[in-house]
């Protein structure tokens, strides 16, 4: 007879998988690769206050080492708003955690 499946067991054993895999990526870094602290910071930075579109955003996360879908996660953490012309925009709390970042404060 087949069980039914533990949701709460293959989440925790996927969070596992995907920390693992995390630890893998940031061994590959190399002492002259930037972490992922500092590629937020560098995204954010060269955004700037200008409205970019879903294919430009995509463009920049990839460029920092990121998948093109971190747009969609910054969007629904309110990184990113999204304005009346359909372009991505930094959110206040995209620019204060720069500011914390840049001057040295844990973020």
């Amino acid at each position: 007879m087949d069980e039914p499946i533990d949701r709460a067991r293959v989440q925790a054993g996927l969070r596992l998988i995907a920390r693992g895999l995390e630890e893998l990526a940031a061994a590959l870094d190399g002492p002259d690769e930037p972490g992922e602290l500092e590629r937020t910071a560098r995204v954010i930075r060269d955004w700037g206050d200008r409205g970019l579109r879903k294919n430009e955003a995509s463009a920049l996360f990839r460029r920092h080492g990121f998948a093109p879908q971190t747009t969609g996660g910054w969007t629904r953490g309110d990184w990113i708003d999204i304005g009346d012309d359909g372009l991505r925009y930094l959110t206040a709390k995209s620019r204060e955690w720069l500011a914390g970042h840049d001057e040295g404060e844990e973020p």
